[in-house]
């Protein structure tokens, strides 16, 4: 059964339409006076701090309920047999209470993306909407009491639909295959293999937004993190979870997530992979505790008048229980201090004394109990501990890896060293192992076939009491310490019994480019399965070979302007600034992916090593042969290859690699 459509330009005076656009209207109005009883609440607090609790929870609840006139308060309907629901990204509520909008996260909205006419749930009737700049235009009804159902034409359209700017919500599009993945439980952690187009990426973000919804009590406390592997990618993705009323969500990247010391330095790939191997965490942690001694002497301190002792079997004791418990190595340090003055002032009340409990505290800081604590469990600091291992690199690590890692000329301090980003990874371990680093309930980590075993340890211990949701693509795999297998990362993030989900269909990317990068895929991940397009009526991909790259790149950048929608040019890292001269009659529509401040243009030049993640309507790939070369070069041509929603013109001088003619 084909499913029944109404367009407002055939039939105007259509009553669906219009009983439709006055219940969109009702809920704007009801909108409006849910802000309006909102910015109303009264501060009756009794206190500066609940006061402030309140003016941050007030404007919480208003931001979750701003209005954009461009976004309809409702995409879809169902109906059962005796009530009707509209389905929205956020409830809606008349006067008395009573719901106009269902949130999409609710429970009763489930049926909306997974009812079906084999499993219709209860829905015979399924109504999806097409708008423009908020104003609905269109409606169309899927019967679910029998029959097969055809493609949805506005499901296809919003699909398709033209992006300029961040990434969107797809709470409208949302497929079977991906709501089984965003509602998962809290406690339920997934890792998605995505193919490109597949959604993945909005899947994780929607799976934030559901479990802040559902589990908003337990995540308010604990709170949601997302890692990202840039800064482009997180300004992609950055508009998503506010548009869904989630404003709450910290975004990082892996990077900034472990920063802890100013990056000033660069090293060799080799060294980086060194200082990101699994041995790393034994190495860090056996020089954290090398100056533990099991106490041989008593210690003895003055209170009141009188001296007191702490046996040695009593110390050796304490720090033998403290070294088979999970207590964090300062923490432990701190500990024994409070044990051995908390058995000093037993001692003084058998005898007869009343200490206080600043008596008690001048002897934890007296000088015999710190020369103590410093001889059987010295004091230490993370950038020391790096700092001896880079100058003086362990015996686990083979020669040549010493050589590696072993400093050419050691810093004065380590305060003043030239720290990098691999080694700001070995800090933050240092530090965790010091005292425990915050958690969060629920950690999203895209890209995550990118990360290190040790920056795996590093979102591992942020997520030891709650769950992930890992994201990524075995085959776009571009760092020379990319993962092999799943297992092997989920093994480092503590979660080895994390479910593994597939996706394979390329809702957004068309077959002709995908049929490109699939040449490429054997050659660079063998056992992923291909991505099948849903979309096969896009326009060829188009190839220029031309002498001098510049013109041709600009060439096809102004016929790209010339259709509506996102525009990237994908360039080879080594070519960026031979791009940007050959734009220069259009520089104000041009901006660039890594640049701090950016024009406000339609273009976004993007060199090949941070493309991953991000998507354009148009794409223009300059010299595929330049971004294959190299460790890796391979997987970044395929990612390049996979940016494209609708068109992809290849410019290049070089003959085309021979895997992607294949």
């Amino acid at each position: 059964m084909r499913p029944e459509s109404t367009l407002e330009e055939a039939h105007s005076d259509d009553p669906v339409l219009t009983s439709e656009r006055n219940h969109l209207a009702e809920a704007k109005i009801a909108l409006e006076h849910m802000r309006g009883r909102a910015e109303r609440i009264a501060d009756f607090a009794i206190d500066e701090l609940t006061s402030h609790a309140l003016g941050v929870a007030r404007a919480k609840r208003l931001a979750a309920l701003a209005d954009d006139p461009t976004i309809p308060e409702f995409f879809g309907r169902i109906d059962y047999t005796d009530e009707t629901f509209h389905i929205g990204r956020r409830h809606v509520r008349d006067e008395v209470n009573e719901p106009l909008v269902i949130d999409w996260r609710a429970p009763m909205a489930r049926t909306f993306y997974r009812a079906t006419p084999q499993a219709p749930q209860g829905v015979w009737r399924r109504r999806r909407f097409g708008f423009a700049g908020g104003r609905l235009t269109s409606y169309e009804d899927e019967r679910l009491d029998g029959g097969e159902l055809a493609e949805s034409r506005i499901l296809r359209e919003e699909i398709e639909r033209p992006r300029v700017g961040p990434m969107r919500d797809i709470v409208a599009t949302i497929q079977p295959d991906q709501d089984e993945i965003v509602r998962a439980d809290l406690d339920m952690s997934l890792c998605v293999q995505g193919a490109p187009g597949t959604g993945k990426t909005a899947v994780g973000l929607h799976r934030a937004a559901y479990l802040l919804y559902t589990y908003a009590a337990q995540l308010r406390r604990s709170g949601v993190l997302v890692v990202g592997p840039n800064r482009a990618f997180l300004g992609y993705i950055g508009a998503v979870l506010p548009a869904l009323g989630e404003i709450g969500v910290t975004q990082v990247t892996i990077d900034e997530l472990v920063e802890s010391v100013s990056v000033r330095a660069v090293e060799p790939p080799e060294t980086a992979m060194l200082k990101g191997d699994p041995r790393m965490a034994a190495v860090l942690r056996e020089a954290v505790y090398a100056g533990v001694r099991r106490p041989q002497e008593s210690i003895m301190v003055s209170m009141g008048s009188r001296r007191y002792r702490v046996w040695p079997e009593q110390l050796r004791r304490w720090v033998d229980d403290l070294r088979r418990g999970d207590v964090r190595y300062s923490v432990a340090r701190e500990r024994l201090r409070a044990l051995i003055s908390a058995d000093i002032r037993r001692q003084r009340e058998e005898d007869g004394g009343a200490p206080s409990d600043r008596d008690t505290a001048r002897v934890g800081r007296s000088a015999s109990v710190k020369e103590a604590l410093d001889a059987f469990w010295p004091a230490v600091n993370a950038l020391d501990v790096v700092a001896g291992i880079l100058t003086d690199p362990p015996d686990v690590f083979t020669p040549e890896e010493r050589v590696l890692l072993r400093w050419e000329k050691p810093p004065v301090s380590a305060k003043r060293a030239r720290w990098t980003l691999a080694d700001s990874v070995l800090i933050d371990e240092v530090n965790d192992l010091l005292e425990r680093v915050p958690g969060y309930g629920h950690i999203v980590v895209d890209e995550a076939q990118d990360l290190s075993p040790m920056q795996c340890r590093a979102i591992a211990r942020r997520a030891a009491m709650g769950s992930v949701t890992v994201l990524g693509d075995i085959a776009q795999g571009t760092t020379p310490w990319a993962t092999a297998t799943w297992a092997e990362t989920l093994r480092h993030l503590g979660k080895p019994d994390a479910t593994v989900e597939h996706l394979t269909r390329g809702y957004r990317v068309p077959a002709a480019v995908l049929d490109i990068a699939n040449r490429i895929l054997p050659h660079i991940a063998s056992g992923v399965e291909p991505a099948t397009a849903v979309r096969s009526d896009s326009a060829p991909v188009q190839f220029v070979r031309a002498d001098r790259l510049g013109p041709a790149v600009l060439e096809a950048a102004r016929s790209a302007l010339l259709e509506e929608g996102s525009i990237g040019i994908v360039v080879p890292d080594s070519l960026i600034s031979t791009v940007d001269k050959a734009l220069a009659d259009i520089a104000h529509e041009v901006s660039n992916a890594d640049a701090e401040e950016s024009a406000e243009g339609r273009i976004t030049v993007v060199p090949a090593s941070i493309v991953k993640g991000l998507e354009f309507d148009h794409v223009v790939l300059v010299e595929p042969a330049a971004i294959a070369t190299g460790s890796r070069g391979l997987q970044r041509l395929y990612v390049a290859l996979t940016r494209a929603v609708s068109r992809l013109v290849v410019v290049h001088a070089e003959p085309l690699p021979a895997e992607m003619l294949a």
